[in-house]
This record gives structure tokens, C-alpha cells and sequence, in this order.
């Protein structure tokens, strides 16, 4: 895996050692950011289901100010940490945390901080999206800056709603097996 454009352009990060992870490809990692790059400039990025943070990382490369990266498994953190270390990045521009992600999102709307302008969830394809859609529909204001994006990665066969709660899906990318879903505040 490799960074694609930016500040850490061509730059190769380490791999997650298990399979059970499925990196998102560099086709479509390059298809998510060509839609976002408007967006991107001293945003705040959060990236659940992070796995070795190339998400987070080729956000920040392309000019966000902040990246959270949360995963529930104590090995893929470090991998993340190992990651940001390898570039450099300053650790003032990010966070890493280890947790579900629901608990994750129920923790951040409680405390009230400053919402993300974008959230990338790409959970294993056999996960329930559900809770986390849920989730983001209940407490977008608190999750979600007013123009803020999820976006939300999953097997092109797997089809999501619409609309849940305060967020709507507004854009849907298919890429191979891959599909990108964008949902935004009502």
C-alpha cells in the first residue's frame, strides 16, 4: 500500500499482517479522494475500522488538519502508530484509539466535541452497518460538521438505506466488488 498524491505522495506503509483485514485498493482509495478533495483542505477526518490507517493517512497528505483512526484491535493500532511514525506525521495532527466502534461514536456525541467534516467507515463486508448508520442518523449534529460526509465502503451487493435519522445518502460509487456510499446531514 502507498500513499497516492500529496504531501507523503509514493510513499509505502506498512501492511496489516492478517488477512482478516481488507485494505481498501489504491483504484479506490484514488476514486474516494478525487470526490472528496474539495472537501479535504484542514478538515478533520475520521477513520473507523482503520486497519493500517491509509485512509486517514492519505487525508492528511492531501491537506486535512486532523485525523482520528479507530480500530478495536490493539495489533492494528500499533501498525496505525507505526505507520504515522514512518511518515513523520506530527502527532499534534492525530489520534489513535482502540475501540468498537459503536462505543466509539456513543462516547464522542456524548462529550460534544467538534464535529468531523468527514467520516470514512469501511468495516470487514460481513459486518452490521446498521448500528453505525444508526448511529450517525441519531447524532449527526454532534458527529457531523453541517457540510460535514460519511462515507461508507461495503460489498456493491450490499445495499444500505437510503436514509436513517438525520443523514441521507446523497452519492454511490461502484468500483469492482467495492462501493463507496455518501451520506450527508439533512
Amino acid at each position: 500500500m502507498r500513499i497516492i498524491a500529496g504531501q507523503y505522495r509514493g510513499r509505502v506503509l506498512k501492511s496489516p499482517p492478517s488477512m482478516q483485514i481488507r485494505p481498501t485498493s489504491d483504484r479506490l482509495r484514488e476514486t474516494l479522494f478525487n470526490v472528496l478533495a474539495p472537501r479535504l483542505a484542514d478538515a478533520r477526518f475520521l477513520d473507523l475500522c482503520a486497519g493500517s490507517g491509509a485512509c486517514g493517512i492519505e487525508a492528511l497528505s492531501r491537506g486535512a488538519a486532523f485525523a482520528t483512526f479507530v480500530d478495536r484491535s490493539r495489533k492494528t493500532c500499533g501498525l496505525i502508530e507505526a505507520n504515522l511514525d514512518l511518515l513523520g506525521v506530527p502527532e499534534e495532527r492525530t489520534e489513535v484509539v482502540m475501540s468498537e466502534v459503536a462505543d466509539y461514536l456513543r462516547r464522542t456525541a456524548a462529550r460534544a466535541l467538534v464535529p468531523y467534516d468527514i467520516a470514512y467507515f469501511d468495516p470487514p463486508y460481513s459486518a452490521d452497518y446498521l448500528l453505525v448508520l444508526e448511529l450517525f442518523g441519531l447524532h449527526a449534529d454532534a458527529l457531523l460538521a453541517p457540510d460535514g460526509v460519511l462515507v461508507v465502503e461495503h460489498h456493491h451487493k450490499n445495499t444500505l438505506r437510503d436514509a436513517i435519522g438525520q443523514i441521507r445518502r446523497w452519492r454511490i460509487l461502484k468500483q469492482g466488488d467495492s462501493a463507496l456510499s455518501f451520506y450527508e446531514r439533512n
